[in-house]
């Protein structure tokens, strides 16, 4: 693992350039790839038997503080 770290957001283009690629700022950049990325998504699967645990153990605690408000 590095400790650098680039993050994807910043662009580092002349002005013209980031005019002539659309001018999108930080955020409408970082909305085009959180929807790429979750486009591409692919779900790693959970072992059922760990799914289950987790399943437990949450309505354990729920049950646990039957006056806090769930959704």
């Amino acid at each position: 693992m590095s400790a650098l770290f680039r993050p994807l957001t910043p662009d580092n283009n002349s002005f013209e350039q980031w005019q002539a690629e659309g001018g999108k700022d930080a955020a409408a950049r970082a909305n085009a790839l959180w929807k790429k990325q979750l486009e591409h998504y692919v779900d790693p699967g959970l072992d059922p038997a760990i799914d289950e645990a987790l399943q437990a153990y949450v309505a354990k605690v729920k049950a646990s503080m039957p006056d806090v408000n769930y959704f």
